[in-house]
């Protein structure tokens, strides 16, 4: 089959923001809400989650859930977010209530990580409607009971075991929906895939990798440029300085008298 031509638009500024691997355009995807998502970006960074392209937001930290960093990623996010509600520490009612609190800000669905109470599972259910992603970190988890108990799709985290963990749970569940880590490489990702995944999970670099690696060709650009760079700044600087406007004031004794102000000055002083 003849692959299609898809046009592209990236614009000058815009074009340099993060991409998802392309591969894990292989996965079936999971629809939610009408929204079919094959790529979830795993960060709280505001600045990467507005600079990449992934489908969805997996927002999850290892502090307690706070309803104003759920309000915050919401705000800054083109696309779905699934806000992490605890699990651990956060249990019981209170991550019932940042499940409701998640639910009203506009999330897409809520996350619970490994030790999270079926109890809980159920009350966040009762609570709301949006799906509820409990995250799988060993193939020996009693997934049956937190199914039962109200789990509508898993996300398997378990390191390089990703893909064995992800096989044993589709072949027990053919039609479970499942997101899995991707890991840091192609084949790593495709592995996930192979292994029955729906979705992935990339975590990008962080902000400080990518001021590293700019800062290092901005060191580079000055040294290779230096002299033409300082020319340039010391021209700019004698042009700044003729731009001065000089302006005659008249004081109340009816002494003139000369002062220089800039021009984004748009009236001299009194005197």
């Amino acid at each position: 089959m003849k692959e299609k031509f898809v046009p592209t638009y990236e614009g000058e500024l815009r074009k340099h923001a993060l991409e998802v691997p392309r591969c894990i355009s292989e996965c079936s995807g999971i629809r939610v809400f009408g929204r079919r998502i094959k790529s979830l970006v795993f960060s709280t960074d505001v600045a990467i989650i507005k600079n990449i392209n992934a489908d969805a937001v997996i927002a999850v930290y290892n502090f307690t859930p706070q309803p104003s960093i759920t309000q915050a990623i919401i705000s800054v996010s083109d696309v779905p977010v699934f806000a992490g509600v605890g699990g651990g520490y956060t249990n019981g009612q209170r991550s019932v209530n940042m499940a409701a609190a998640a639910e009203q800000l506009g999330a897409f669905g809520v996350v619970c990580n490994a030790m999270i109470t079926n109890d809980a599972i159920r009350d966040i259910k009762a609570m709301v409607e949006i799906p509820l992603i409990f995250t799988v970190v060993s193939e020996h988890v009693d997934l049956e009971k937190r199914l039962a108990a109200g789990v509508d799709i898993v996300n398997v985290s378990g390191a390089a075991r990703t893909p064995e963990i992800v096989a044993e749970i589709r072949a027990k569940y053919p039609e479970l929906p499942i997101i899995a880590t991707g890991g840091p490489t192609d084949e790593t990702i495709l592995a996930a895939i192979r292994a029955g995944a729906n979705a992935i999970t990339y975590t990008p670099p962080t902000s400080k990798d990518l001021f590293a690696k700019d800062m290092q060709e901005y060191r580079n650009w000055y040294e290779a440029n230096r002299s033409q760079v300082d020319e340039m700044l010391n021209e700019n600087l004698k042009t700044e300085r003729h731009s001065l406007s000089v302006f005659t004031c008249v004081t109340g004794k009816g002494r003139r008298r000369t002062s220089c102000w800039p021009r984004r000055r748009p009236f001299p002083r009194r005197w």
